[in-house]
């Protein structure tokens, strides 16, 4: 079992290109380094000091699926230094590639399911001395399987607008519905989800006035007759925690003829908005929000997608910050961050897939820690 493991691991990470020049001299296999940093950060590391310590305590586990024999003086173990300089040096490209591959592998994606993009600053990646920018990372989210897709780094949150068209060529999104916030709402973008045979929502704010005007003057035109003169699919949603109440409504219609710059849009189809009022502490809010939408969707659909976008603010970036501390992180050496946050963004989606363990995050890390087979049941499965 532990050799049929070993060869798993190697094969999806084959085509990793080792950045040490000399390869005659490698002492610890570019595969130690990254399986040892992976389950490391599974069981709570969160940086290369102690990644070096737990995998020293944790050398014969280790040894049941990696060859540690090249560095007997060390046990086959590399300093914290070492680990740091190869994932300064690694093509965070291909290392996407291979994790993205390894884990799509063991936890096949649902078909048609919502996928989320959003960005996220890595708030203290910025080197003063340097002039190195806060890296800011754009992910892709699938929200029904709690799995990270890919992800594309880039030195400002402005660049998402680049980095976007980047991410979605990376992935499989045929027959999905693909979810981005206002930052994302460009031609160009709509354009890259219809090529890869997908759909889109996109939210739509003051980065497109023309259009957010057209889309509120509609709704707001035809709620004052209670949508008598067109069709609208409705959902509406109502829940109380933590002293506030909120109520959500959702409406949907087909993209109206004479919807300003309709044409720009490809496979334009519907129009959303959504209305959230909230009573917190006696005092009532609300918050007005429009999409675009390639996709006819009911309300309860559209309520569905909306909902399931900011998940990835829950379930992935707060979990990040939370319970992998990635904001408080100072690893910022080469390409050593965006690497780094590939094995936490790795580590959370294998955790998250794995059930046996009806507990959070944080404690699915204290058990990955404390026992060896529950380790081996989420880098491999039950």
């Amino acid at each position: 079992m532990c050799m049929s493991v070993s060869v798993r691991i190697r094969d999806y990470f084959a085509e990793l290109t080792d950045p040490r020049r000399d390869q005659s001299k490698v002492v610890y296999p570019l595969i130690n380094v990254v399986a040892i940093a992976l389950c490391a950060v599974m069981s709570g590391a969160d940086d290369f000091v102690a990644i070096a310590m737990w995998a020293r305590e944790n050398r014969d586990w280790l040894t049941k699926f990696l060859d540690l024999s090249r560095d007997p003086k060390n046990d086959g173990i590399p300093s914290h230094d070492r680990f740091n300089a190869i994932f300064a040096a690694i093509k965070p490209a291909e290392f996407e590639k291979c994790f993205l591959s390894w884990i799509t592998a063991l936890h096949e994606i649902t078909a048609g399911q919502i996928v989320a993009l959003d960005g996220k600053t890595l708030r203290r990646s910025f080197d003063a001395a340097s002039g190195k920018a806060p890296l800011h990372m754009v992910s892709a989210w699938a929200t029904a399987n709690h799995v990270c897709l890919g992800q594309v780094s880039t030195d400002a949150k402005s660049n998402e607008i680049t980095a976007i068209p980047k991410l979605l060529e990376i992935l499989e999104l045929s027959g999905c519905l693909v979810t981005i916030d206002a930052m994302g709402c460009q031609t160009d973008i709509a354009d890259a989800i219809v090529d890869a045979d997908a759909d889109y929502v996109l939210a739509v704010k003051g980065n497109q006035p023309t259009l957010h005007d057209g889309i509120v003057d509609h709704f707001v035109d035809h709620m004052e007759d209670d949508f008598a003169r067109t069709k609208v699919s409705q959902h509406c949603t109502e829940e109380k925690t933590h002293g506030r109440r909120t109520k959500r409504e959702y409406f949907v219609c087909a993209v109206p003829d004479e919807l300003p710059s309709r044409k720009r849009w490809r496979k334009l189809t519907a129009i959303g908005m959504t209305i959230n009022y909230t009573t917190c502490k006696g005092k009532d809010t609300s918050e007005l929000r429009v999409y675009i939408l390639s996709r006819k969707l009911t309300g309860k659909q559209f309520a569905a997608a909306v909902r399931g976008h900011w998940s990835i603010e829950n379930c992935l970036h707060w979990q990040l910050d939370v319970t992998f501390g990635e904001d408080q992180s100072r690893i910022r050496k080469g390409h050593a961050d965006a690497n780094f946050s590939l094995v936490r963004r790795a580590a959370l989606s294998l955790l998250k897939n794995n059930h046996t363990q009806k507990v959070g995050i944080k404690n699915k890390r204290l058990c990955a820690a404390a026992s060896d087979a529950y380790r081996m049941e989420v880098l491999f499965g039950p």
